[in-house]
C-alpha cells in the first residue's frame, strides 16, 4: 500500500471513529480503534475535537491511552493545554503508564505545579521511577534513558535466566539485549536473546556472556550517546552511574528522537532563529523570539555602514567601486556559510576528530582559494569586456580571491573553536558568519582600492 493509499484509508477510519464517538457507540469504536497501530491511534487522536476526546477517555482505560500518548508529537506548550482538559487523576494514570522516559519528557514540559499534582496521584512504583529520572539533566543520557530494563545476574544459570525473562519481559521496553550484572548490580557483561536461547541450560550466565560492554554514563551528552549508537549500530546502549551500576538503557527509537531534535536546533541556529520556535506560535511570539538575533545582526550591520562611510572619499573618487560591493560581500558570505555547514555537520556526526581538524581547515582554505581564483578570473574578464578597466578588474578579482579564502577559514575555525571550549557550534549561525565576512571582505576590498587608487584615477 502506497503512502497516499494509507493516508486515504486512515482518513476513512478517522471519519468512522469520529461518528462512533459522536454517537457514543462504545463497541463500534473499540472494535476499530484497538486494532490500529499506536502511531495511527495518535494521529487520529490529534484530529479529534475536545468533545470527542472526552468520550474517548470514557471508552479507553488510561493504560490504553498511554500506548499512543508515547507517540504524540506536540510542541512543548501544547502538553499542558492538553492535560488541563483531562481529569487530573486520569491524566496522572496515563503518564504513569507511559514509558518512563517519555513520561519524564512530558513532565519536563509542564509547570512544576502541575507536575507535583500528578506525581502523588500515580501508582507509587511508577512515581518513584519517574522521580528518579527527573533528577537528571534533560539533554543527558540520564535524561533520555528508561529504567524499564531486563538485567540478569551473572550467577544465574541459563535455565533460571529464561524463567526470569518470561516473568519480566511484559514490562520491559527491549529484550533483544540482556545486560548482565554482578551481585552488587555493577554492569558485568551482555548476552543477546539468541545467544541465551542456544546456550546450554545448565551453563552460568557469567560463562556465556560477552564481558566487553560499551556503555555510557548518566552525565554524557545526548549527542555523544547518539554518535555511539550510530557508530556501533546498537539497538540499545546501557547507562551506568559513576560507580558503574546499571541504571537504565537508551534505545534506538530514543536516539532517533535525539537526532531529529538536534538537527532541528542546528538548523534553527544556522538560520539565526530560536531553537524553540514553533509553527503554532503567534506573529507576536515569533517576533519576540527572533528579535534578539536580529537586533544583534543590526549592530553588526552598523559596522559595515560605518566602514562604508569611512571609505566615502575612496568611493567618491571612483564611483564604479560601489557596484561590486554586493558581489564581493555576497560571495564571501556564501562560501563562509558553506564551510560553516560542513564544519557543524562534521562535529554533530562525529566525523571530525581532533587529529583531522587541521586537515579540514587546510582543505577548506584550499577550496576557498581555488573557487576564489576561478571566480576572480571570471569577474576580471567581465570587467575588461564591459568597462575596459584592467586595474579595477585586478582590485575586484584580488578582493574576491582573498575574501573567499578568508571566509572559508572563518566558517571552519569559528565552530571548531566554539566546540573546543564547550559552546554549541551551531550558535555560530549563518547570519553572524555572513555579517562577519561582509566586514572583512569590505576591509580587503577598500584596502586594495586605496593601494591602486592612483592607477584608477
Amino acid at each position: 500500500m502506497s503512502r497516499d493509499d494509507r493516508e486515504i484509508n486512515l482518513e476513512e477510519v478517522r471519519q468512522s471513529l469520529a461518528v462512533y464517538l459522536d454517537e457514543e457507540n462504545l463497541d463500534g469504536f473499540r472494535e476499530i480503534f484497538i486494532d490500529l497501530h499506536n502511531y495511527e491511534q495518535s494521529e487520529i487522536y490529534q484530529s479529534l475535537t475536545d468533545e470527542q476526546r472526552n468520550t474517548l477517555y470514557e471508552f479507553l482505560s488510561p493504560e490504553e491511552v498511554s500506548d499512543f500518548f508515547d507517540l504524540l508529537e506536540l510542541e512543548a506548550d501544547e502538553y499542558e493545554e492538553l492535560l488541563d482538559k483531562i481529569d487530573a487523576r486520569y491524566a496522572a494514570h496515563i503518564i504513569g503508564a507511559m514509558q518512563y522516559d517519555n513520561a519524564v519528557d512530558i513532565l519536563n514540559e509542564i509547570s512544576r505545579e502541575k507536575m507535583t499534582t500528578y506525581l502523588p496521584l500515580m501508582n507509587k512504583e511508577d512515581a518513584a521511577e519517574i522521580r528518579s529520572l527527573l533528577n537528571y539533566e534533560e539533554d543527558t543520557a540520564g535524561g533520555i534513558m528508561t529504567t524499564e530494563i531486563v538485567s540478569i545476574n551473572s550467577l544465574m544459570t541459563v535455565r533460571e535466566a529464561m524463567r526470569f525473562l518470561k516473568e519480566v519481559a511484559p514490562d520491559s521496553e527491549m529484550i533483544y539485549y540482556l545486560f548482565v550484572t554482578d551481585p552488587a548490580n555493577h554492569l558485568a557483561g551482555i548476552i543477546s536473546l539468541r545467544e541465551l536461547i542456544i546456550a546450554d541450560d545448565d551453563e552460568y550466565i557469567g560463562d556465556v556472556m560477552t564481558e566487553r560492554v560499551v556503555s555510557v554514563r548518566v552525565s554524557d551528552d545526548q549527542e555523544e550517546v547518539a554518535q555511539i549508537v550510530r557508530d556501533y549500530d546498537f539497538l540499545a546502549v546501557p547507562v551506568v552511574d559513576f560507580q558503574d551500576h546499571l541504571v537504565g538503557i537508551i534505545t534506538a527509537d530514543d536516539i532517533m528522537d535525539v537526532i531529529h531534535e538536534e538537527a532541528g536546533e542546528d538548523y534553527s541556529r544556522l538560520a539565526g532563529m530560536s531553537d524553540n520556535e514553533s509553527t503554532s506560535d503567534s506573529a507576536v511570539k515569533t517576533a519576540k523570539k527572533r528579535l534578539p538575533w536580529l537586533i544583534g545582526l543590526t549592530f553588526m550591520g552598523m559596522i559595515t555602514a560605518w566602514m562604508l562611510s569611512f571609505f566615502e572619499d575612496t568611493l567618491a573618487r571612483v564611483v564604479l567601486l560601489s557596484a561590486f560591493i554586493p558581489v564581493i560581500s555576497g560571495m564571501a558570505g556564501n562560501t563562509g556559510t558553506q564551510s560553516l555547514a560542513v564544519a557543524i555537520r562534521g562535529i554533530s556526526t562525529g566525523e571530525i576528530k581532533e587529529s583531522s581538524k587541521l586537515k579540514l581547515a587546510g582543505r577548506e582554505l584550499g577550496s576557498g582559494f581555488i573557487t576564489g581564483l576561478v571566480c576572480g578570473i571570471v569577474i576580471f574578464l567581465i570587467i575588461i569586456v564591459m568597462y575596459q578597466e584592467p586595474v579595477l578588474g585586478i582590485i575586484v578579482s584580488g578582493s574576491l580571491l582573498a575574501s573567499m579564502s578568508v571566509a572559508t577559514i572563518i566558517g571552519t575555525i569559528v565552530p571548531l573553536l566554539m566546540n573546543k571550549i564547550g559552546i554549541d557550534p551551531a550558535i555560530a549561525s549563518g547570519p553572524f558568519i555572513t555579517t562577519a565576512n561582509d566586514i572583512i571582505s569590505l576591509l580587503i576590498y577598500f584596502a586594495l582600492a586605496n593601494v591602486f587608487m592612483s592607477s584608477l584615477l
